[in-house]
């Protein structure tokens, strides 16, 4: 029989991508379109007094403008703080205080720039350092009143939006028991996304009260939700397009484009409008990628064990929660890293700071939380004098042991860390060499680390999935992943030609998301996609299946369980040279008399998270996710002792995948990952003024890795299956950036012999942290 799993197959879109065909969200032609663009706020932090559009209003071809008070409105999840144009006063630099929409872009360019707003500056809070301490300005004066969704805990009176506490074990115990203890602190500023595609969104309100909106959007169906309940619109008016993404890495989750494209069209009669950020407003303007500053203590007995951990964890939130407080959540779940620790205190915290709002990135507070204790592991292992991988391979998580949640673990929810720790140090050639090597001015260093990561998804978090079969045999699959770039939409494909046993080049997905035709899949984020969607196309594989079964064994006159289904055909267990065509079964089956039994079949499938609980509000006690992703990874560095640079030479990644339905697929995901992790950990920073103002809004000055200085990419996986998943998975997307800037600042740090705990690692951060002690 047929095999589709773990074959790497092209891409589904491939064709259209490569002959330009692809049409994405700012290509669409609409007759009559009206353009949108913001006016945006230039500080970080100040009262609006006034706003005066009347300048903007004399301009021909402008349509009208809208401020905050136009719809006074909160909104975000899972705190709503957020109104989508600012009302009283600004909290960010860039923050939108008007919309203006005209019949031509460059209109509504030039108009929005003679909005003229009078505000009273406010003292700003740039760091949430700075926010935590109890005297600091507060970015929201009314944090009490915000209506609150899902889990969150905010402290009114203060700068937190939320707080997690992880209490496991005896903490006065583990410190009893400790030898060597270490503290760490570290830092990570905000960055942004870079997704080559801008955010843009189009909305039209028909006059039968239909709202259409196409986005580019990982969020399509949570789109529809949100602007049902904000507007109060049934839901089944809310119809909501997402085709081709143009890449995102969680910056395209969050709503924010899409109220105010429906705010706009709604001033204009509904007419059918168009908001795309430029580049400069995608940075400033829509939500980054989270920072943090964190402090560890770590201690473990003389043999080397773990004993204690005790971790404050700061996000900067910017000046809205928005998933922020989910990722500070995130944060807590898995505060140890993929490591055994009985005694854990832990408080993670979402922090209102006065800069850009933070939204999910890809790894979901991950990478900060692993560059935090791996720093921390690194640094204990010196002290026991330990090898640090082998000190690694000593202290990982096992079936058994317990995550910082008390979530009890077993080798199909957490896979195999030891076997990636051994396959690395094979990879790496680790007992080949020294760690440290000197050559002249030139020193070649290795840094390790290990990660691990759980979803963090809702209890309910779920998917649909419809497998319609067509006359001549092929099948039309329809399912709401959005697909942006990792190829989910063709991985499906496969899972479904694995399980109907047939060509997957007989298998037809759209690349356009429909929400009032595809059926509901919470959102595509989280590495979630394969597993949520998967199950449902696995269900509705084995719902399509019984249906051809049941209608062939009426023509065989056997019972169904005699039966099976396979290249194209359904046939007797015993007898596979006896049976029916499925395209003689798809629509029914004809018999010579003209007899039909039978109709089209339609296999459907559904499919929601299982047994996850929320967390205990005082302990952390609960199961956030189905299963972890675990892995280990290595940078290796030459180091230039003369000018402070250095070059990465190779970064390596072993992952337990649990089971690798498309390998090309999967490396490719991988190293772009890790590409990612080493652009932001090596130089991805926003520049801020003492004002809270971005000063390097644009990719002349905010730098990202470039082609010629990429390293070599090494790449294996260990496979440990996963139970509760389609064959087996594990959710990769994400996994490889996690480690990266804690294999990079390792590395570095065993080069340059000074503690790099602050990102980006750029030249003037290594030869600041040895030579200037201010």
């Amino acid at each position: 029989m047929r095999r589709s799993v773990g074959k790497s197959i092209p891409r589904k879109e491939t064709w259209e991508k490569v002959t330009g065909r692809t049409k994405f969200i700012n290509d669409r032609a609409i007759l009559g379109l009206l353009h949108v663009k913001m006016a945006v706020s230039p500080h970080a932090h100040a009262k609006i007094i006034s706003i005066d559009s009347s300048e903007a209003m004399k301009i021909p071809g402008v349509k009208a403008v809208i401020t905050g008070h136009y719809y006074p409105m909160l909104t975000g999840s899972p705190l709503a703080d957020r109104p989508p144009i600012a009302i009283d006063k600004v909290r960010y630099y860039g923050e939108p205080v008007a919309l203006v929409i005209a019949e031509q872009e460059y209109i509504a360019e030039m108009a929005a720039l003679q909005i003229k707003v009078e505000y009273e500056l406010l003292p700003a809070v740039l760091s949430p350092k700075e926010a935590f301490q109890n005297n600091a300005p507060l970015v929201h004066e009314r944090l009490a009143e915000y209506k609150r969704h899902e889990e969150v805990y905010p402290e009114p009176g203060t700068n937190i939006a939320s707080r997690t506490k992880i209490r496991k074990g005896d903490m006065k115990e583990g410190w009893r028991n400790s030898r060597h203890t270490v503290e760490v602190e570290v830092s990570l500023p905000q960055s942004d996304h870079a997704a080559i595609e801008m955010r843009c969104s189009t909305a039209e309100i028909s006059p039968d009260g239909i709202v259409i909106i196409h986005s580019t959007s990982q969020s399509p169906y949570v789109i529809r939700r949100t602007i049902s309940r904000s507007f109060h619109i049934p839901s089944h008016k809310v119809i909501v397009h997402t085709p081709l993404v143009g890449g995102s890495f969680g910056g395209k989750s969050a709503i924010q484009l899409e109220y105010l494209a429906f705010l706009a069209s709604r001033a204009v009669g509904g007419k059918a409008v168009k908001i795309v950020n430029s580049r400069e407003v995608d940075m400033i303007s829509s939500p980054v990628h989270i920072g943090l500053d964190a402090k560890i203590k770590l201690g473990c007995n003389h043999e080397g064990k773990l004993m204690a951990a005790e971790i404050l964890h700061l996000y900067d939130g910017g000046a809205y929660s928005d998933r922020g407080a989910v990722m500070s959540r995130a944060g807590a779940v898995d505060c140890t890293g993929p490591y055994r620790i009985d005694n854990v205190h832990c408080d993670s915290l979402c922090m209102y700071t006065n800069h850009p709002y933070s939204t999910s990135f890809r790894g979901f507070g991950h990478p900060e939380l692993t560059l935090a204790i791996e720093r921390a592991i690194d640094l204990l292992a010196g002290q026991v004098g330990m090898d640090p991988l082998e000190f690694r391979f000593h202290n990982a998580i096992g079936p058994g042991d317990t995550s910082p949640t008390q979530t009890l673990l077993d080798r199909s929810n957490l896979g195999d860390l030891p076997m990636c720790i051994a396959k690395l140090k094979t990879l790496i050639h680790w007992d080949d060499r020294p760690l440290r090597e000197i050559d002249g001015h030139l020193i070649k260093a290795k840094g390790v680390c290990c990660f691990w990561k759980t979803s963090n998804t809702p209890t309910d978090a779920g998917a649909g999935a419809v497998v319609l079969f067509n006359p001549d045999g092929s099948v039309n699959l329809l399912c709401g992943a959005v697909e942006i770039g990792q190829g989910t939409r063709t991985a499906l494909t496969q899972l479904l030609a694995e399980r109907l046993r047939m060509d997957d080049k007989m298998i037809h997905i759209s690349t356009e998301v429909n929400t009032e035709t595809d059926p509901h899949h919470w959102k595509t984020v989280a590495s979630r996609s394969t597993f949520l969607v998967g199950n449902a196309v696995l269900n509705a594989a084995d719902d399509a299946i019984v249906q051809l079964k049941n209608i062939a064994a009426i023509v065989l006159q056997c019972l169904p369980k005699d039966l099976d289904v396979g290249e194209g055909k359904v046939f007797l267990k015993d007898r596979p040279d006896m049976g029916i065509p499925v395209e003689k079964l798809a629509n029914g089956y004809t018999f010579p008399n003209g007899n039909t039994i039978g109709g089209q079949v339609i296999g459907r499938g559904s499919y929601a998270m299982r047994h996850l609980t929320p967390l205990d509000p005082e302990t952390g006690k609960g199961n956030p996710g189905p299963e972890w992703t675990v892995g280990a990874q290595a940078v290796e560095v030459e180091w230039n002792t003369k000018d402070y640079t250095y070059k990465i030479v190779k970064a390596t990644t072993v992952i337990d995948a649990g089971k690798v339905i498309n390998p090309e697929f999967a490396r490719s995901q991988i190293k772009g990952a890790m590409s990612m992790g080493l652009s932001f950990a090596s130089r991805e920073a926003f520049l801020f003024s003492d004002q809270g103002t971005i000063l390097n809004p644009q990719f002349r000055t905010y730098k990202l890795i470039r082609y010629g200085e990429q390293p070599q990419y090494l790449v294996d996986f260990v496979e440990t299956p996963h139970l509760e998943a389609p064959y087996g998975l594990r959710g990769i997307g994400e996994h490889g950036l996690i480690g990266m800037p804690a294999a990079l600042a390792n590395s570095l740090t065993i080069a340059t012999g000074a503690a790099l705990n602050h990102l980006p690692l750029t030249p003037e951060m290594i030869w600041r942290t040895i030579h200037d002690s201010v």
